[in-house]
């Protein structure tokens, strides 16, 4: 595995070198490159440089470009303006540096020298209940962040923090109780996931009518509460068989989703239950949590309520119950002390925010959060339907998240089919492209989109072949996979020898930021910034495609199998990048 550095790094690196030689006084100095309209690069750091020094920043930009060396990197470098750096590269050596990338399984991406450990929590439905479009995004960002961390060389902990514990879950239980046969599978027979969250949803009605309507029902539920936090033999066991049910209809949401999740990684609510009396108990006793009107509580001075007065977290009732801050708590103090977690990563609604604010400073000033390790919130916005409101079925109800899924790939479906005018595809292979098609389309619709903003859900757009959707950029990727099928023994092979066309160049210089684009997207979090750079990916090869020719008898042969070597590394790319957000690429659309 060789990791290849950018063509950007190299320029930056002898740029660097040139200031040193040119101004040792001036000490390190950073060249300030960036991407130009004018010319491949722009170095504006001079102008800083010169103010710094007092000198003249054109004088200082020529004495740079003079200590450059002689070599085969620079074709041009011009300087503009108040001492502006314009830098042109070689033809060479885009192609040497392409060549080097396609070289390597990775493609030359580096892995990250700081690279630790970090738990993402994310994907994370309730017990019992079914899951609505409001699961979608946790799932679809939590995933391809575990994905991008993982190919950087970070070690990722998965874990889906269901809810599993709670009030709600003494009156499911005493209506088992009761009603013993409501959870039975006839003996040796598989239940799909959606037998299985009808069966929890028919009980949970059911449960419920009663528990309002019945006052001695109502006493039994609230009894059998206890015998669970109690942790009752009997009580455990007949909620495992709620847990175990909601698994079999979890696991396959997220397999229609395209999704693994193992059960190691499933730790609920109640995983944390015999750490919260310790957690309590040392937030008091260090000071961080007090005792206000009988409830243990965290102040805060920047959080006040409507009447002024402060907002505290609410660690444990007055009542001796414990919220959701006692679980996050002790959750992170598990995921520090007995998962050596250096990041701890929080896929969650935004309008969670202020909770999770909360409970972070609160795990900082206990100490299990510090310079070394950090906790971080990546906030999503909501899915809204067409009109720009959430998202409702037309009866106002919250929108079932298999149905939204069925609907995507039914349509994509069709898509495909109509897409195939020559009937290449055979009605088995229609159907497997529409998954793959309808799922990207709503993975990628959703990761294209910054985390923090809402996004309209809007199916015609999302399947459609124009503009920056997945199934452009699975047409892209299949399309090159034709090209090649047709190029037959003519393989793809660098020329570094070779003059680039405009498109090319363009082509291959987007090509090669492929590795700093991983590495800012796996910093920041910002999955959209690797959906956008590869839909800029599929656009410069529109126009590569549109300038140049790939196969046509009227090239030479090295530009033939030059301009394979370009798509061929290309699709790759394409291949690689889609991966790691979830989205299969078809060879064939």
């Amino acid at each position: 595995m060789a990791s290849v550095p950018s063509l950007a790094s190299t320029v930056q690196q002898r740029l660097a070198d040139a200031l040193s030689a040119a101004l040792p006084e001036a000490g390190p100095a950073d060249p300030l490159l960036r991407r130009s309209d004018r010319a491949d690069f722009q170095a504006n750091g001079i102008l800083a440089l010169a103010k710094k020094l007092k000198g003249n920043p054109r004088e200082l930009a020529t004495q740079v470009v003079e200590a450059l060396p002689a070599g085969d990197l620079f074709r041009d470098v011009e300087v503009s303006g108040p001492g502006f750096l314009n830098i042109t590269v070689t033809d060479r050596a885009i192609v040497e540096t392409l060549a080097a990338r396609a070289a390597d399984d990775r493609l030359g991406v580096p892995y990250d020298e700081q690279a630790g450990t970090t738990v993402i929590d994310y994907a994370q439905p309730n017990v019992a209940k079914e899951m609505h479009v409001g699961h979608l995004r946790s799932a679809v960002i939590g995933a391809a962040m575990v994905e991008i961390l993982e190919f950087t060389g970070e070690k990722v902990i998965r874990r889906h923090h269901i809810g599993d514990w709670g009030t709600q879950f003494g009156m499911l239980i005493q209506y088992l109780v009761e009603h013993p046969h409501e959870l039975d599978h006839k003996q040796g027979e598989e239940v799909s996931g959606e037998e299985a969250m009808t069966s929890l949803g028919r009980l949970y009605k059911a449960s419920r009518a009663l528990f309002d309507a019945d006052e001695e029902f109502k006493a039994r539920a609230r009894d059998r509460v206890v015998a669970l936090q109690a942790g009752d033999a009997q009580t455990l066991a007949l909620w495992q068989r709620f847990v175990d049910e909601s698994k079999i209809y979890f696991y396959s949401v997220f397999g229609k989703l395209d999704m693994e999740i193992h059960d190691p990684d499933v730790v609920g609510e109640s995983g944390y239950n015999d750490m919260l009396d310790d957690t309590c108990r040392f937030l008091e006793q260090s000071g961080v949590a007090v005792r206000s009107e009988g409830a243990l509580c965290v102040f805060f001075d920047d959080v006040l309520g409507p009447d002024g007065k402060p907002t505290p977290l609410i660690v444990q009732k007055s009542n001796g119950g414990y919220g959701y801050a006692a679980t996050d708590l002790s959750a992170i103090r598990d995921r520090v002390q007995n998962l050596s977690a250096d990041t701890l990563l929080y896929v969650v609604d935004a309008r969670q925010a202020l909770h999770f604010k909360m409970v972070f400073e609160t795990a900082r000033r206990a100490g299990w959060l510090n310079d070394k390790v950090k906790a971080v919130q990546l906030a999503f916005g909501t899915v809204l339907g067409k009109d720009g409101k959430p998202f409702k079925t037309r009866e106002g109800e919250t929108v079932r998240l298999v149905d939204l899924l069925d609907e995507a790939v039914d349509h994509a479906t069709e898509v495909v089919r109509e897409k195939d005018t020559r009937g290449e595809l055979t009605e088995a292979e229609i159907a497997e492209r529409g998954v793959q098609v309808g799922i990207g389309a709503i993975k990628y619709a959703d990761l294209s989109t910054s985390a923090t903003r809402d996004y309209r859900f809007d199916l015609d757009q999302m399947v459609s072949l124009n503009g920056d959707t997945s199934v452009y950029l699975q047409y892209a990727y299949a399309r090159i996979q034709s090209i090649k099928r047709r190029a037959g023994a003519t393989a793809p092979v660098a020329h570094p020898e070779l003059e680039l066309a405009p498109a090319e160049r363009a082509l291959a210089l987007h090509v090669d930021r492929f590795g700093e684009t991983i590495a800012e997207v796996a910093s920041a979090y910002e999955p959209h910034k690797l959906a956008a750079y590869l839909y800029q990916l599929a656009s410069h090869l529109t126009k590569f495609y549109d300038q140049c020719q790939v196969l046509s008898d009227a090239n030479p042969p090295e530009v033939v199998e030059n301009r394979l070597f370009l798509i061929d590394l290309t699709a790759r790319t394409l291949h690689q990048g889609m991966a790691l957000l979830g989205i299969r690429t078809p060879e064939r659309l």
